[in-house]
């Protein structure tokens, strides 16, 4: 599973605008809603149930939101740098700018696991991170997080 697989032109957001955690949530949750055809209260509580389970902030200033709903025939996802970090409730406690959100179909645990690693091992190739902060072109960003080799590298 690729990046490509997730990911659209537009699902990917350069400059997000938020104060703090829930308005980042609400933000995405509206935004991924209109691309999946989806309702944006229940994507947003989706996402709310899942960070009162733990916060999906992974470090380094990243944060993977995720969740599963019925009645999807596929995953989706949606990337969003921020204007300016908040904080997400980290692991690190560090406040987080770059953000992944992914969608998955109720039925589909091997692949949301897959889709959850294959983002996750992406940000954690630093050299990408530092990438994605310092372009606020949303084509540019796309070809960042989709790119063949970078991916594979990550």
């Amino acid at each position: 599973m690729e990046i490509a697989d997730l990911l659209t032109p537009a699902g990917v957001i350069a400059n997000l605008r938020a104060t703090g955690k829930k308005q980042v949530l609400q933000e995405l949750g509206r935004r991924i809603a209109q691309i999946a055809g989806l309702q944006e209260k229940h994507v947003f509580d989706v996402l709310v149930e899942r960070e009162r389970l733990g916060s999906t902030g992974i470090g380094m200033g990243v944060a993977i939101p995720h969740g599963r709903i019925a009645g999807m025939h596929r995953l989706h996802g949606l990337f969003a740098r921020l204007e300016r970090p908040v904080d997400f409730a980290a692991i690190d406690d560090r406040p987080i700018d770059l953000v992944f959100l992914l969608l998955a179909p109720e039925s589909a645990g091997a692949d949301h696991l897959k889709a959850l690693a294959r983002v996750s091992r992406l940000f954690r190739n630093a050299a990408i991170c530092e990438k994605l902060r310092g372009s606020d072109n949303p084509d540019a960003l796309y070809a960042l997080l989709t790119d063949g080799a970078a991916s594979a590298a990550a």
